[in-house]
């Protein structure tokens, strides 16, 4: 699809200027370089950016092209705990649904981070895809776990005490 592989790539290179960028004419220009001009047509065209986003090679930069989406600032490297709670939610409360409801319980009410970097941010996919959950039997704290995940599975444990 030539319109979602020129948004990939501006997204990855320039993540500032996509978000200027998304206004009407080009969303306009965009419909037409991938020939929709119906609603049922625009919904056939994200059905299949969504299969595409979904296969296991595009998902991980999907991902945190969602995460990059968020940094507004030049120099920005963090997304605030609130949007980052929302955008875990959005993107994986359904495939991993009591994960990521314990994770943003767990940092709804943690106090040692007020911002995600892009590291946590990917340390939480891999965790979710990696760990056994609910028994977490295969976590190993001596992995390079980000320290908010160490901290999310001592809770874990804490909190099943």
């Amino acid at each position: 699809m030539e319109f979602s592989s020129s948004l990939a790539i501006l997204a990855k290179e320039e993540p500032l200027m996509l978000i200027e960028c998304l206004c009407q004419d080009e969303w306009k220009t965009g419909l037409k370089t991938i020939q929709v001009d119906t609603l049922t047509k625009l919904r056939k065209a994200v059905s299949e950016l969504e299969k595409e986003v979904n296969t296991p090679s595009n998902f991980l930069e999907f991902y945190s092209f969602a995460f990059r989406y968020h940094l507004t600032e030049e120099r920005q490297k963090n997304v605030d705990m609130e949007t980052s709670c929302e955008l875990l939610n959005l993107i994986l409360g359904s495939e991993y649904p009591s994960q990521v409801d314990l994770l943003i319980d767990y940092l709804k009410i943690q106090s040692d981070f007020k911002v995600i970097n892009l590291d946590q941010w990917v340390g939480f996919l891999r965790f979710f895809k990696e760990i056994s959950f609910p028994d977490l039997e295969n976590y190993d704290d001596t992995q390079a776990w980000p320290t908010i995940l160490d901290n999310f599975v001592e809770w874990l444990k804490e909190k099943r005490r």
